[in-house]
C-alpha cells in the first residue's frame, strides 16, 4: 500500500541525516522513533531488532530522533538537561549498526501533530516506513496521546510490520534515560556507564582559564560550552583523545573553592600531554569518580592532593578496558 498522504498547514522542518554523504537511501525503511538520549542498553536492544527487521525486508534501518528534546519546546522549565548532543547520539546509534539517523528538529508545528497525523506525515509519508520497531512505553503525537495500541492498529491497517521490544531490566529496574540522568547527576558515572553503550562524554571548547594549574605543575584544559548534563561536583578519572592519541585524565567539575571561586568550571588535566589545545574541541569520557570537591588550606596541600588524584585517575583509566564501542 502506498504511503498515506498528509500535509500539515505549515511545512515541517527538514531533518539532519547521519551519515551525510547521501549514500543511504531513505525512500523506504524500517524505523525506530525515540529521543534515544544517552543511548543505553535498552536502546541497543531496539537497534538490534531494527537491524534484523531491516535485513529481512531489504531496506535500511533508520533511527529517528529529535532536537531539541520535545519537552524543551512544550515545557521549557521542566525539560531535562540532555545527556548527548545530536551528533554524539547519531554516532552512538550508528555504532550500534543502524544504517542512518535522522535528527528531526522539534518545533511547535511538529509537536502539534496529532498521533495519526504524525504517523501519516513522518513515518509513512516522509520515511515510507515498511516496518516500525519501538519500546513498550512508546508515545507519539500531540500530548503524547498515541501509544503502542494505536500504532498497532495503524500498522495493521496499512500492512506495516510492527515489533514492540520489552524493556531491558538491570538490577530489577528498567534501564532508561531518566535512570542514567539520575546516576550521572549523583556522580555515579561508573554505574551509569554500565547501563550505557559508551562512557559518558563531556565535550567542550578549550578556553583560557586562570592558568593556576600550570603554575603548580598540573596544567588543565578548561572546557566551555558543554551542552550536556554535568555530573556532581568532584574529581573524575577519564580518558581523552588528542590527534589520535589517547590520554588518561583527571577532571575536576565544580568551583575552585580553594581560591574562593563560586563559578562551576570543568578542567581536565591530560596526563602526559604537552601541547596547546586552546580553541580546540575536546572530548572527555568519564570513567569513575575519584573524590569530592574540597577546600585546601594551602597551595602545597592542594598540590599534594592533585598528585594523589592524578595517580588515582591514571590507575583507574589504565584498569578500565572500555567494553563500549565508543566512536
Amino acid at each position: 500500500m502506498p504511503p498515506a498522504v498528509f500535509a500539515p498547514v505549515q511545512p515541517l522542518p527538514e531533518p539532519f541525516v547521519f551519515p551525510s554523504d547521501g549514500t543511504t537511501p531513505l525512500a523506504a525503511c524500517v524505523v525506530a522513533v525515540g529521543n534515544f538520549d544517552g543511548v543505553h542498553v535498552g536502546h541497543a536492544a531496539i537497534a538490534a531488532r531494527l537491524r534484523t527487521a531491516a535485513a529481512r525486508l531489504g531496506v535500511p534501518g533508520v533511527a529517528l530522533t529529535f532536537d531539541p528534546h520535545p519537552a524543551s519546546v512544550l515545557r521549557p522549565k521542566q525539560s531535562p538537561t540532555p545527556l548527548t548532543t545530536p551528533r554524539r547520539r547519531a554516532e552512538l546509534l550508528l555504532a550500534l549498526g543502524v544504517d542512518a539517523v535522522q535528527v528531526q528538529p522539534a518545533d511547535a508545528v511538529l509537536l502539534a501533530l496529532e498521533a495519526e497525523a504524525f504517523y501519516a506525515a513522518i513515518l509513512r509519508g516522509r520515511l515510507g516506513a515498511r516496518g516500525i520497531v519501538e519500546g513498550a512505553d512508546f508515545r507519539f503525537g500531540a500530548r503524547r496521546a498515541g501509544d503502542v495500541r494505536l500504532l498497532e492498529m495503524l500498522c495493521r491497517r496499512d500492512g506495516i510490520e510492527l515489533e514492540i521490544v520489552p524493556p531491558v531490566v538491570v538490577d530489577g529496574e528498567p534501564v532508561s534515560s531518566s535512570r542514567l540522568r539520575a546516576l550521572i547527576a549523583a556522580g555515579r558515572v561508573r554505574d551509569a556507564n554500565a547501563l550505557a553503550t559508551a562512557a559518558y562524554r563531556l565535550t567542550g571548547t578549550v578556553v583560557t582559564g586562570a592558568r593556576r594549574g600550570a603554575t603548580i605543575g598540573f596544567p588543565t584544559a578548561n572546557l566551555a560550552g558543554i551542552a550536556t548534563l554535568l555530573p556532581a561536583m568532584g574529581v573524575y578519572a577519564a580518558r581523552a583523545r588528542v590527534a589520535g592519541a589517547a590520554f588518561a585524565a583527571a577532571v575536576h567539575v565544580g568551583p575552585n573553592v580553594s581560591f574562593g571561586e563560586t563559578a562551576i568550571s570543568v578542567e581536565a588535566h591530560l596526563i602526559g600531554f604537552n601541547g596547546d589545545l586552546y580553541g580546540q574541541s575536546l572530548d572527555v569520557d568519564l570513567v569513575d569518580r575519584v573524590r569530592d570537591t574540597r577546600c585546601f588550606n594551602s597551595v602545597d596541600d592542594l598540590k599534594t592532593q592533585l598528585a594523589v588524584d592524578v595517580a588515582a585517575a591514571a590507575g583507574i583509566a589504565a584498569e578500565s578496558t572500555d567494553p563500549h564501542r565508543s566512536p
